[in-house]
């Protein structure tokens, strides 16, 4: 796994909009601030970053959108690795 590839995980739009919708799946009102808060962690989890960074080699030209590269459910074990506490 590459810092490039991790960082390039971590603005991933579609990447983005899959997570906050696992952590909504997960019951965190604030799913937008999850993200946010925890896209470097999530990009950085070797669970995600290997695969991600497999398909940036095979010049996938949507490696965070496409189900195949990070499934619904590795993606829940990685929200579920790094749970995302909203603020008091």
């Amino acid at each position: 796994m590459s810092f490039n590839t991790i960082a390039q995980c971590a603005v991933d739009q579609a990447f983005g909009r899959r997570t906050t919708a696992a952590y909504a799946a997960e019951g965190i009102q604030e799913a937008d601030l999850a993200w946010q808060t925890m896209h470097w962690a999530i990009a950085a989890d070797p669970s995600v970053a290997a695969p991600y960074e497999s398909a940036v080699i095979a010049e996938n030209p949507n490696p965070g959108g496409d189900e195949s590269v990070v499934t619904d459910a590795m993606l829940t074990a990685a929200v579920q690795a790094h749970p995302f506490t909203p603020p008091a």
